[in-house]
């Protein structure tokens, strides 16, 4: 049988309960953090050499050179031909999907003039090069693929790098069909903390790019801490999360299977429901019993439902709102009645997914948001990766003769008052009639 958490807010220490069940140590662990920070050492200092020896090592794949690592355009191309009509439609359909909602976001260029005739404003531009890390081998993820690249090219990223491992040659066509989809430039077979070494600092066969973008194992999130600064990086992601409301209307498997579709990614992921109706709990708890035993990553939900997640019961649905902005969760599930009035009271989440059809798994591959989510209660702050992620801005200032009179009065008094008597002195200089 399984042990998932059964809570209430009404029991006396709900709160600790809470906060213990949230916990999760972000903290690097020390040995891996060794680790990669001398695979980063040595592939910033020799490049191709190092990146060859730890693919060797790591992936069990010898090449004579990084040109036997690099898959050609026409390489990409040849595995999205191979794919058969079904896996082609989704994906161009899926994809599709995804960049006409990025579209949306595309960042304007503005300004405004002010009576003086001084110039205010904005300028946006695109990233030069970005790299995007996609996990490799038998754990291949082609929605990564188009929720990093996508949103890159609609931002006008002039060059996209892809890292794909493929551990003992093993690719994954996939992957490279969806990379042809997106338009990604080059794709590069190597993995690991040394691809995250070769974008950020770039080596004779892979251009250093100026962010870094894609999810990936400890040793990826090790490197990625380690290389911000010297390239932008997206996030460093914790385990999945689903939170789930329910009002105890919905079919109590479809919520089952939501609550797994999370734990089945990782046993540190995190599956919680709550539901003011009790009875309602019971029949969940139910379907999880008799539905789990079917699920071929039955052992991995089982773990991640065990360790960490949890059916609360709560007094009303306005309780969960709260509790829900208390957690601020990856992706948060509204399976409610008028789900809409529901959201407006939500402030804190990754995603939301609204209403009793709207599973979580539909945003993961092709509703078009992107399943680039924040972690780890980081929703408080973070947003979900988007075509901004992508884009820049400069400020843009052109100051009239007239607005230098003004506003060179104004900033000596500030630059005197703070003891910069050369800026002061450079702002003096424009001032007319001194």
């Amino acid at each position: 049988m399984l042990n998932i958490r059964r809570l209430s807010t009404q029991d006396a220490g709900f709160a600790a309960e809470l906060n213990a069940l949230l916990a999760f140590e972000t903290a690097q662990d020390a040995s891996i953090d060794t680790t990669v920070a001398e695979i980063l050492a040595q592939v910033k200092q020799r490049g191709d050499a190092a990146v060859l020896e730890y693919t060797a090592r790591f992936d069990r794949l010898s090449v004579p050179s990084m040109a036997a690592l690099e898959m050609s355009k026409a390489k990409l191309e040849a595995a999205f031909k191979a794919l058969d009509a079904e896996s082609k439609s989704a994906l161009q359909a899926a994809a599709e999907r995804v960049r006409v909602y990025h579209e949306r976001q595309v960042q304007k260029s503005w300004s405004y003039t002010e009576a003086d005739g001084t110039l205010l404003g904005q300028q946006i531009t695109p990233l030069d090069r970005v790299g995007l890390y996609v996990p490799g081998g038998k754990a291949a993820y082609p929605s990564s693929v188009l929720m990093n690249a996508i949103p890159a090219k609609v931002a006008g990223v002039a060059e996209l790098i892809m890292v794909v491992p493929t551990p003992d040659g093993v690719v994954n066509q996939l992957v490279l069909a969806a990379a042809h989809v997106c338009g990604v430039d080059r794709v590069f077979t190597i993995g690991g903390a040394q691809a995250v070494g070769a974008l950020a600092y770039g080596t004779e066969a892979v251009p250093q790019v100026d962010k870094i973008v894609g999810p990936g194992n400890a040793y990826v999130a090790a490197a990625k801490r380690r290389v911000f600064g010297v390239v932008g990086i997206d996030m460093v992601a914790g385990p999945s999360e689903i939170l789930v409301i329910a009002d105890g209307q919905t079919d109590p498997d479809w919520i089952a299977m939501d609550l797994f579709s999370q734990a089945e990614h990782d046993e540190l992921a995190q599956s919680i429901l709550l539901c003011p109706d009790a009875a309602y709990l019971d029949r969940v708890a139910a379907s999880i019993e008799r539905l789990l035993p079917d699920m071929p990553r039955k052992d991995v939900i089982r773990a991640a439902l065990e360790g960490r997640g949890a059916l609360i019961q709560v007094r009303d649905l306005d309780e969960a709102i709260a509790i829900a902005n208390q957690i601020a969760p990856e992706h948060l599930e509204l399976s409610v009645e008028d789900p809409q009035a529901w959201a407006a009271k939500i402030k804190h989440a990754g995603a939301i997914f609204m209403g009793r059809m709207t599973c979580e798994a539909l945003g993961d591959y092709c509703a078009g948001p992107n399943h680039v989510l924040p972690t780890s209660r980081t929703a408080r702050f973070s947003s979900p990766l988007g075509v901004y992620d992508f884009q820049k801005r400069s400020s843009l200032i052109q100051v009239s003769a007239e607005g230098a009179n003004t506003l060179g009065k104004l900033a000596a008094t500030l630059a005197y008052g703070e003891g910069l008597q050369a800026h002061a002195k450079s702002a003096e200089y424009r001032i007319k009639h001194r």
